[in-house]
């Protein structure tokens, strides 16, 4: 009886054993983390000391030293980090859209066959004139303005000024050339020209026009259209709104 139970003590000693193992084995881990955590630290502040006197360790007297490949390390770490960051800006940069845009509202309904208009050695495509050849080119343009009072312009300018007498008030007018080459990702502006418009209250609407040239050289496949700053004020009788251009040399 007493021979069968002997073993029990022996089980726990084994158990306990094991316990204190573990345990030991949890504070060399610890001890060990604090002394590596420690001696990096010292390394750093060893390397900071021989840079500011001017001992720096070469390659072949640093690769038995433990600080040097700590140091190496840290240095290959945040090369590593920088380089990853610099290259997503450079990326996202790279890969912006343009922040330029094109004032004013495209002209479309050009008519390039009937009546006075014609077309010779150029194309019409979406409201832009495509010359085939590269060269200096003469373009003009002439867009004729065509202003209504209507009523909510009235009561607007009967709160402002609180009369209904003869003042008058002003609108601006804009237009635009642009050419678009291939090249570039956003149209260029040629030409601007603006005006302002002033007339009685008492008149039903105003008559306007903005006509402006300049020679350009062009490429072949270039494109040239013509914007304004509102496009529902455009008359575009043929003999008052044109647009055109042609090769000078």
């Amino acid at each position: 009886m007493e021979l069968r139970k002997a073993p029990i003590p022996l089980r726990c000693e084994l158990t306990l054993g094991v316990v204190l193992k573990a345990s030991i084995n949890r504070n060399v881990r610890e001890h060990m983390k604090e002394t590596f955590s420690k001696s990096s630290v010292s390394c750093l502040m060893r390397a900071n000391l021989r840079t500011i006197k001017g001992q720096e360790l070469n390659a072949a007297e640093g690769k038995d030293d433990p600080c040097w490949q700590v140091t190496q390390q840290l240095h290959f770490l945040i090369e590593k980090s920088m380089s990853s960051r610099y290259q997503k800006e450079i990326s996202s940069a790279v890969k912006g859209q343009p922040n330029r845009k094109v004032y004013g509202q495209k002209i479309q309904s050009w008519e390039s066959e009937k009546g006075l208009a014609f077309l010779q050695n150029v194309e019409l495509s979406d409201g832009e004139l495509v010359v085939p050849q590269a060269g200096l080119y003469y373009i003009y343009s002439q867009t004729y303005f065509r202003h209504t009072l209507i009523e909510e312009d009235e009561s607007e300018r009967e709160e402002e000024d609180g009369t209904s007498g003869e003042s008058v008030r002003g609108k601006p007018m804009l237009q635009y050339v642009y050419k678009k080459v291939s090249s570039y990702p956003v149209p260029i502006l040629l030409m601007k020209n603006a005006r302002t418009t002033c007339w009685s209250r008492d008149t039903e609407y105003g008559l306007y026009s903005i006509y402006q040239a300049g020679l350009f050289q062009l490429g072949g496949g270039d494109r040239v259209f013509v914007t304004v700053s509102n496009i529902s004020t455009i008359d575009m009788d043929e003999k008052s709104s044109f647009f055109g251009a042609f090769l000078v040399s």
